[in-house]
Parts: structure tokens; C-alpha cells; sequence
């Protein structure tokens, strides 16, 4: 048994009270997530246990709070490689 592919894309609105689940998908929904992502210069981060807890969320729904720290750290280090500081650190330690 082969096992596909998932992703999952997160918004975070200003006013928002969390980050929320803007699209999820397996297969060749999430490789064409991937795609559009890579196409638009939108940061990817592999980490595969944080996409099975995200990817059986509801679509428009708020991040599970479990998962608050690791999000944080993931914009944190998008924000870091925004702002030109690198963050390759950060990238490495999440997905080995």
C-alpha cells in the first residue's frame, strides 16, 4: 500500500484569533497544492506528523491548539526568511 502525499495550507489573518486551514489534500490534490505554492513563492515546511494532525481538520477551521507551538515556530521562521535573516536552521531541525 503506497501512501500518498498530503498538504495542508494555513492563513492567518490580522484579526484572526488563530491560524486557520485555508486547504488540505492527499494525492494529487496536495502535489498540486505543493505546485501553486512553489508557483507563487509561498514558504513550504515538510513535517509530516504536523500534516496528519492538520489534514483531518475540517477546511476553514482553526488549528487544533496541540499544535500552536509548532505553527509558531513555523512562521516564525517564515518571518525570519522574509526579513532576510536565513531561518535554514530552523527549517532543518523540523523536518528531520
Amino acid at each position: 500500500m503506497s501512501v500518498k502525499q498530503k498538504a495542508c495550507a494555513l492563513r492567518y489573518p490580522k484579526d484572526a484569533d488563530a491560524p486557520f486551514i485555508s486547504v488540505s489534500g492527499r494525492g494529487t490534490r496536495a502535489e498540486k497544492i505543493i505546485q501553486i505554492a512553489k508557483e507563487n513563492k509561498i514558504p513550504l515546511v515538510k513535517d509530516d506528523a504536523l500534516v496528519e494532525v492538520l489534514s483531518i481538520q475540517e477546511v476553514g477551521s482553526l488549528i487544533p491548539e496541540e499544535t500552536y507551538s509548532a505553527i509558531a515556530s513555523i512562521f516564525a521562521f517564515i518571518a525570519k526568511m522574509e526579513d532576510g535573516d536565513g531561518g535554514k536552521e530552523l527549517f532543518e531541525s523540523r523536518s528531520r
